[in-house]
C-alpha cells in the first residue's frame, strides 16, 4: 500500500485510537437510531463524529458507519447513500460534488500481510476522492488510493490502485500477488 504508516498495537497511542473508536461507534449508533426527518439532530451528531462542523450541503443517509471520524473531510454537495462504511483512521478526503452509492466501503486501515507482524500493527494510508466522482453501490476503496476527478467506480468494484481522472473502472478479481512465509511461531 502506498503511503502506508503503522500504528503499533498495545501502546498508549493504540489505546487512544481504540477509545475513539468506541466513542464513534456509540455516536453512529445514536445517529442511525434517529427519526429520518430529524435533520438538526443528525447534523449535531455528524459534527461530533467528525470532530468539526460539516458542510451544510453534505447529505449522509443512515444507516452510516464510521470508526474514527477525525480522519474524514468533505467538500461541498457530497451525497452519501445508505449503509456506507468509512474506516477513516488513515484519512479520507472527499472533494466537491461526489456521489457515494449504498453500501460503499472506504477503508484506510488494515494489518501487515506478513503473519509474524499481523497482530502487532495497524497499517493505514489515506484515501482521496477528487471532485465530481461517482462511486457505485457496494464498491470498496482500499488504503492509499486516489480516485481522480470526474471518474466513475462501478458497482461492486474493488479498487486497490489509483484511478486516473475521467475514467470508468469496474470489476472484482482475486489476483495472487505473492506467497507469504510461514510464521515460525503460531499466533496465540
Amino acid at each position: 500500500m502506498r503511503n502506508e504508516q503503522r500504528l503499533r498495537t498495545r501502546t498508549p497511542e493504540s489505546r487512544a485510537f481504540a477509545e475513539r473508536v468506541q466513542l464513534v461507534m456509540s455516536l453512529t449508533s445514536r445517529l442511525n437510531g434517529l427519526p429520518f426527518d430529524d435533520l438538526d439532530a443528525r447534523r449535531v451528531l455528524l459534527t461530533e463524529i467528525f470532530g468539526r462542523p460539516v458542510p451544510d450541503s453534505l447529505s449522509i443517509l443512515p444507516p452510516f458507519y464510521c470508526d474514527y471520524g477525525l480522519g474524514a473531510s468533505f467538500g461541498e454537495r457530497v451525497f452519501i447513500n445508505q449503509g456506507c462504511f468509512f474506516l477513516d483512521y488513515g484519512g479520507i478526503t472527499i472533494g466537491d460534488r461526489v456521489m457515494v452509492g449504498p453500501r460503499v466501503t472506504l477503508s484506510t486501515a488494515g494489518h501487515p500481510v506478513e503473519l509474524d507482524e499481523r497482530y502487532d500493527f495497524v497499517t493505514h494510508a489515506p484515501i482521496v476522492i477528487e471532485d465530481d466522482v461517482w462511486i457505485g453501490a457496494a464498491a470498496t476503496i482500499t488504503p492509499g488510493v486516489v480516485v481522480g476527478r470526474g471518474s466513475v467506480v462501478g458497482a461492486g468494484a474493488v479498487v486497490a490502485k489509483d484511478v486516473p481522472p475521467l475514467s470508468v473502472v469496474t470489476a472484482t478479481s482475486a489476483v495472487e500477488r505473492k506467497r507469504l512465509k510461514p510464521s515460525p511461531v503460531a499466533p496465540s
